[in-house]
């Protein structure tokens, strides 16, 4: 009895993720997550301005609970899994419902954001990659010292092509943010016309507010500070 009620909602999970309607829930469910990782990561990244003391405390606080980290790393791992191919599934069922020539149409109508969210996805994903190999494992051949947080993040900055490159990656960044964060409440069910104006102002306020708090540590740091 136990197995077939368990079974049944599996095959009721499956068929509701198969219509588009349930990759959207997917995609705007994990996107919820991400978003909120992204934030929390930001402002724990500013934690820098307050000195190396303080920048390098909070680095030995991610490390204290290993069990947690794990779990979270899990959990982000997989919501970047899941949403990237409910992505990548939702487009190509896209492409495939529609005609050829509606393609000018929705150039059109479509703003640069929703346009370039695979492209922006792709390219931001990318960089993570990166990231976490220099500033946590210390994998790319740049100046890493375990636990000092704040030297290695200053030392890699220091070096104009990755502060650009990560500049450019956060503005990317912002765009998947801005069109995503709106598409995350369209795809809950929040789109009543009364506060849809409210609900876009906000993705934009929010894109604009990670956007500039990442990229204000490699401006700072390529102006001196740190040194």
């Amino acid at each position: 009895m136990t197995a077939t009620v368990s079974d049944n909602r599996v095959n009721r999970a499956l068929r509701f993720y198969g219509a588009p309607i349930g990759k959207k829930v997917v995609m705007a469910v994990t996107g919820a997550i991400l978003f909120g990782f992204v934030f929390v990561h930001m402002a724990g990244n500013l934690q820098i301005f307050l000195g190396s003391e303080a920048f390098d405390a909070y680095g030995r606080l991610l490390r204290t609970e290993p069990a947690l980290l794990w779990l979270a790393r899990l959990i982000l791992l997989g919501s970047v899994i899941l949403h990237v191919v409910a992505a990548i599934q939702l487009s190509s069922l896209k492409k495939k419902a529609r005609p050829i020539e509606y393609r000018k149409k929705e150039n059109v109508d479509s703003s640069f954001a929703s346009r370039t969210m695979i492209w922006s996805g792709i390219l931001v994903a990318l960089f993570i990659v990166y990231h976490i190999m220099n500033l946590t494992l210390g994998a790319v051949g740049l100046p890493f010292e375990e636990g000092h947080v704040f030297n290695n993040a200053v030392a890699t900055f220091r070096i104009p092509a990755i502060s650009i490159a990560y500049i450019v990656a956060m503005i990317l960044l912002g765009f998947h943010l801005n069109h995503g964060v709106w598409s995350m409440f369209q795809s809950l069910g929040v789109s009543n016309p009364r506060y849809s104006a409210g609900l876009k102002r906000f993705a934009a306020i929010f894109s604009v507010l990670v956007v500039l708090g990442f990229i204000s540590i490699p401006i700072a740091i390529m102006a001196g500070y740190g040194s």
